[in-house]
């Protein structure tokens, strides 16, 4: 019988876990994905150097239009179907499951899960919208959502539920069902955390094959992308404010140094390991996040419960429009904006929901859903209340 009319399943895959990884420089790296995806990584990269940046620019940014405009509804459909997934999945008898089997016990408290969690799939990206975001969207600085009139009551309640919207359930579902579905084919079915186990329902003991490596790599180059929009944002933010403070004129190779020392941080982290490196790095984050949280609170004498109580009620307002891909008339901003969040969202998704699925072992899918959904929408409510809902929005 050959590969293609044998019956496969979950119990009788002759994988073995690590069987293809082979160690390199004191990491456990899998081949060939490793190197194949070194290689596109490092052609892509030589290639952006090579050409005219002008030139460069153009051809990534009509490529990113293109998709935009082509898939915006696809984009907007498979968020709203994740968040409602996620809802009836974690209402229903499949919710009791526990990640890792009966008798399995959660690794982290509650405080560490909850840092990892903030500091992988947010970080820096709070610091940085938490104020740009609400202030384009109040100000009209690139297109408007629903064609407010600038600087209006409209546009501020639009400003900070636009916001929610954008770092809520949507984006935090798209990364649970990716997280969930990676722990759940790890640590109750035995297979590789990596992305292809997902689709070995599907595929069979042909995604330990090729087709399988061609998911990995994917994988990859889809987390290279995220990442170096997360960065590039980040980088131009410290630049910024230290050239603001300083009075200084840092430019690109600042901002490139940036890159290096946080690159350099992360890989001493996962180096270190979950306990010794990222657990620690992320406690550390969700601390200094809290307490310029309250400095902001204490140095503005900003009314943060009203400021996030009307945040909400502005998320809850507007959270059905802006989740209605057809007949908009700003389609500008929803193209801008909105699918390309999505995009953004889903490139990171196989990162952050792998290491999501690392740390949420012993919990069941309904705590998981709950948590890795709801707390993280939560703690956004008060940081864009606190920080984007300013006075002289009023």
């Amino acid at each position: 019988m050959d590969n293609m009319s044998k019956k496969y399943s979950i119990d009788t895959t002759d994988y073995q876990v690590g069987q293809d990884n082979v160690q390199k420089w004191g990491f456990d790296i899998h081949n060939p994905v490793f190197g194949i995806s070194a290689f596109l990584v490092v052609l892509f990269v030589v290639l952006t150097l090579v050409f005219d940046p002008t030139v460069t620019r153009d051809f990534l940014t009509s490529t990113k239009n293109a998709i935009i405009n082509q898939f915006d509804s696809y984009f907007m459909l498979v968020a709203n179907s994740f968040v409602i997934f996620c809802f009836v999945l974690a209402l229903s008898p499949l919710g009791k499951i526990r990640l890792g089997g009966i008798k399995a016990k959660p690794e982290h408290g509650y405080l560490s899960w909850l840092s990892m969690l903030f500091a992988a799939g947010m970080g820096i990206g709070l610091l940085f919208w938490g104020v740009a975001e609400p202030t384009a969207y109040f100000t009209g600085w690139y297109h408007m959502p629903m064609n407010a009139e600038p600087n209006s009551a409209q546009a501020h309640s639009l400003a900070l539920g636009a916001t929610m919207y954008h770092w809520g359930l949507h984006g935090w579902s798209i990364y649970a069902v990716v997280g969930l579905s990676l722990a759940f084919f790890a640590f109750n079915k035995g297979l590789p955390l990596s992305i292809r186990s997902v689709f070995y329902p599907i595929f069979g003991d042909r995604a330990w094959g090729w087709l399988g490596h061609i998911i990995d790599i994917l994988a990859v180059l889809s987390t290279l992308f995220g990442l170096a929009t997360s960065l590039g944002l980040g980088a131009q933010q410290a630049t910024s404010g230290i050239n603001y403070l300083l009075g200084t004129d840092y430019g690109t190779a600042f901002q490139i140094t940036v890159i290096g020392l946080v690159t350099c941080i992360a890989i001493f982290s996962v180096m270190r390991g979950i306990e010794g490196g990222v657990k620690v790095l992320s406690n550390i984050n969700l601390i200094c996040a809290f307490i310029l949280l309250l400095a902001v609170i204490a140095l503005t004498f900003s009314d943060a419960i009203g400021a996030v109580w009307f945040t909400l009620g502005a998320y809850v307002e507007h959270f059905i429009p802006l989740s209605n891909p057809f007949g908009r008339t700003d389609e500008d901003w929803m193209h801008s904006w909105t699918v390309f969040y999505w995009a953004w969202w889903i490139s990171w998704s196989p990162f952050v929901g792998m290491f999501i699925a690392r740390v949420s072992k012993g919990r069941t899918v309904r705590e998981f859903l709950l948590v890795v959904i709801g707390l993280p929408t939560l703690l956004s409510l008060v940081w864009m209340g606190v920080f984007g809902n300013k006075p002289s929005y009023r």
